[in-house]
Order: C-alpha cells, then sequence, then structure tokens
C-alpha cells in the first residue's frame, strides 16, 4: 500500500513589495489563493538615486545617500510584511539593494528555495515595457520558482 504523504510547500512565499497599490492588491491576492499560516518573505528592493520604491510614509530622505534609502525601503518592507500578516501569512521583511530589480527578487527567491514569487503586475504595455522595462515579466522569465503575477480589477 502507498501511504499518501502530505504537500507541503517548500520554502517561503517571496512577495515583492514596492509600496504600490498593485503590490499591495498581490499581497491581497496571495492571501487568497495560498494557505494560511505560510511562511512569507516580503521584500522591498532598493537602489541608490533610483529608488525603485513607493516610501509607506511622509518622511523626507536624500534619493542620493544610500543609508536614507535603504532606511526608508526597510520601513516600506516592513510595511508590507504588515500586510502579509493580515491576510495571514506568519511574514518577515527584508530591504535589498540590487540593480536591476527583477535580478534582486530573483536572487532572493533561489537562496530561500522560495516556493512562489509574487508580484503585483503595473501592466504596462507597448513603449512603455521597453522603457521602464517589466519587472513582473523579467522575474518570470528569469527564475526557475513559480511565480504569481497579480493584476488589479478591471475597471
Amino acid at each position: 500500500m502507498i501511504e499518501e504523504r502530505p504537500q507541503s510547500p517548500r520554502g517561503p512565499v517571496v512577495i515583492a513589495y514596492d509600496g504600490s497599490e498593485l503590490s499591495k492588491i498581490g499581497i491581497e491576492e496571495a492571501g487568497r489563493l495560498l494557505s494560511a499560516g505560510r511562511h512569507a518573505l516580503v521584500v522591498c528592493v532598493w537602489q541608490p538615486v533610483d529608488v525603485g520604491f513607493v516610501p509607506i510614509d511622509d518622511e523626507p530622505f536624500d534619493a542620493t545617500q544610500a543609508q536614507a534609502v535603504r532606511a526608508a525601503a526597510a520601513r516600506t518592507a516592513g510595511a508590507g510584511a504588515a500586510l502579509a500578516a493580515k491576510v495571514g501569512f506568519q511574514s518577515e521583511s527584508l530591504a535589498i539593494e540590487s540593480a536591476p530589480t527583477w535580478k534582486g527578487i530573483v536572487e532572493v527567491a533561489e537562496e530561500r528555495d522560495a516556493s512562489v514569487i509574487v508580484l503585483g503586475s503595473h501592466g504596462r504595455r507597448g513603449f512603455a515595457t521597453v522603457l521602464a522595462g517589466s519587472v513582473a515579466g523579467a522575474v518570470a522569465a528569469h527564475s526557475r520558482r513559480t511565480v504569481l503575477i497579480a493584476h488589479a480589477p478591471a475597471a
């Protein structure tokens, strides 16, 4: 007789959080689709000067000072972890410096043996995608992990 083993995810859910409404939607969607109580690592990727995220508070900082950007990214990641806890994850936060952004997300997911990567998509199309690139698309293209891309509800 073959005994069935319960399926358990191998690693944490890595959630890319940049403080935007779409990254909040990504957290909410992950909470709806993934089992409650899972470990989640909420990652905010930052870069000096070209910050790469939306600060969660009104505290001003000098974008040319790496230490100030790092601190703002850590606060933003913490806010994302709090949102993830509200939807049922056991969450922790991490702010990392990386350029391009997608590479940092993929590397963290590999290092932590993530079971899934969650992102909100800004849905850029056409020329805007060529100029700004698509973090979600690049993560999906470069990662060996399952990628959940959440989109804003249709208006």
